[in-house]
């Protein structure tokens, strides 16, 4: 009998909308009836809802699929799409997952578009209505900004949120008359006073100002960044200008993009009232220029922050990490400390922890409570048991799935407002409402974005730490029975590892015990036996656990 071969089917619409039979399911049903017709055996389906094609970040299903292609899972020969716009239209992108398919003995078939990738006619076809699809892609998009710079040339608002100080209406900049205040102070307090970008933030949040919640700012306190956006913007002496930023491919990649303010950019009358005078604005400058300095940044590329990202702030509860101060005249010693980055007049968060505590002092504390734990004989039975056994990061699986599904379901609205947007008629009467719209409500996805993947980044990064190459499971528990001997011996970048692995977090006191102690309470990334229990939180509030820990220590080495 006849072995029929095995494919895969991926479809992907770059909108939820199910128009001109690019629908999911009509793409699925297509892609169906010719592997029954070619008498092919669909072994796995994938689909994207809501993804541009413009490149493979974000489209998660085409990357799981890519991921198994390599590693064998259904020894395929196929993977069938309707068009090939629909496999991607970054000329790129297209042509290295082909060639990573291919590599695994994998071709492609556009379906709609008569294209085999096993057939070297196929292959032609590809690389030139890839590389057609990317500049038609590319053209609209020059199209829309044409349009947003002519707006620009016109004195009117080009797109996104109204700037602090000013509202929308009907397309237009009004001045926001709750917010303006704080506007003119800031200009008033960096022009006439000594105070720098930081000295005007503190100001205003040490004399009770709030600044007013919006969708493009949730933080009630006054950042140092936000005072600088505030003092780096011409609209506010009733200009507008267009390139402040520009968004530009990443040096070294093929297709990684990121934005880039640029020091020179047109400078257009606006049709809007200024909140400030000229005058100001340009004495604003002068002072950014003269205060515009970088500190040297002090690096050691063979030291590692050991404990950095782990250790907690005793006031906000965000992470604590490395700075380096340089070496001093007298005694040409490089000091390294652990702070917490969440200052008042840096980010507008309010937290008061202002101590730098010396790295050696807190990591020499934790090797050593760490020591004192396996140097009791009943933890070093019960980790002999447990070795064979894996580490548990099913409940994190989980809340990792969920998050990446609101992630697909956030690009997805996001991917619909850039098509939309890409496709408006400038020439439509009602194009300033529609783009103000849809700009809007494009802006408002990248808030929700950066909070999912953060939290994506966390989970993910509690599930690496747990089962990192280096340290996981099984050799986590073998270099803690062999604690003393191999951490010693190990270097900093080593010791950081094993940290992250086996040490979820660090909570602190605000202050320093008057036993010395820093540590309140450590929590661990999997259960650990400590007097005769499994735990995964050591308190240390009292000092009790410490100190019987400490006891079973002596009374080991004795």
């Amino acid at each position: 009998m006849k072995r029929r071969t095995k494919c895969y089917i991926y479809t992907r619409v770059s909108t939820s909308m199910q128009v001109d039979g690019y629908s999911l399911d009509a793409q699925k049903d297509k892609l169906r009836k010719y592997a029954e017709y070619e008498d092919m055996t669909i072994v796995g389906e994938y689909s994207d809802e809501g993804f541009s094609g413009k490149n493979i970040q974000g489209r998660l299903e085409f990357q799981r699929m890519l991921s198994d292609i390599q590693a064998g899972k259904d020894d395929i020969s196929f993977v069938l799409v309707y068009k090939l716009s629909r496999f991607g239209r970054n000329a790129a992108d297209v042509l290295n997952s082909l060639q990573l398919m291919q590599d695994f003995g994998v071709n492609l078939i556009c379906v709609e578009d008569g294209i085999d990738s096993s057939k070297d006619s196929g292959k032609l076809m590809i690389s030139v209505l890839s590389a057609v699809a990317e500049i038609e892609r590319e053209n609209i998009r020059t199209q829309t900004m044409a349009g947003r710079e002519q707006k620009a040339r016109e004195g009117k608002w080009n797109g996104g949120f109204a700037p602090y100080g000013y509202k929308l209406v009907d397309g237009k900049l009004e001045i926001a008359e709750d917010e303006v205040e704080v506007v003119r102070l800031i200009y008033d307090r960096y022009i006439h006073t000594n105070d720098g970008i930081n000295g005007v933030a503190k100001y205003l949040n040490d004399h009770g100002y709030k600044k007013k919640i919006r969708q493009n700012g949730t933080i009630p306190g006054f950042s140092s960044a936000f005072v600088k956006d505030i003092l780096d913007n011409p609209v506010y002496m009733g200009k507008i200008a267009y390139g402040r930023r520009r968004t530009e491919k990443k040096l070294g990649t093929r297709n990684e993009m990121h934005v880039v303010e640029q020091d020179e950019f047109p400078i257009y009358e606006g049709q809007h009232e200024a909140i400030i005078s000229e005058e100001d604005w340009h004495l604003a400058q002068e002072k950014r220029k003269v205060n515009a300095f970088r500190r040297e940044k002090v690096t050691d590329p063979e030291h590692a922050h050991i404990l950095s990202g782990i250790l907690k702030c005793p006031c906000c509860g965000k992470s604590l990490y490395g700075n380096i101060a340089k070496a001093h005249s007298k005694d040409k010693k490089t000091r390294y400390y652990y702070y917490c980055k969440n200052t008042l007049g840096a980010t507008g968060h309010k937290c008061t922890f202002r101590v730098n505590i010396e790295q050696k002092e807190m990591n020499r504390m934790v090797a050593a409570i760490i020591s004192a734990m396996v140097n009791d004989p009943h933890f070093s039975k019960a980790i002999k048991e447990k070795i064979g056994s894996s580490v548990d990061t099913g409940d994190l699986e989980k809340q990792l799935t969920t998050l990446q599904a609101q992630l697909r379901q956030t690009l997805g609205i996001k991917s619909r407002l850039e098509r939309q947007m890409d496709t408006l008629d400038i020439n439509d009467p009602y194009f300033d409402r529609k783009i103000l719209d849809l700009q809007r409500r494009y802006d408002e996805q990248y808030g929700r974005i950066e909070e999912i993947e953060t939290q994506i980044d966390e989970v993910k990064s509690q599930i690496q730490s747990i089962r990192q190459e280096k340290i996981s499971g099984e050799n986590i528990y073998q270099l803690l029975l062999a604690f003393d001997e191999v951490y010693g011996a190990a270097t900093e970048i080593e010791q950081k590892e094993f940290m992250r692995a086996f040490i979820e977090r660090i909570d602190l006191y605000p202050e320093k015990q008057k036993d010395g102690n820093w540590i309140r309470n450590m929590v661990f990334n999997f259960p650990v036996p400590v007097n005769g229990q499994e735990v995964k939180e050591l308190p240390l509030e009292s000092g009790t656990t410490l100190e019987t820990i400490c006891l079973l220590s002596k009374r080991h080495a004795n």
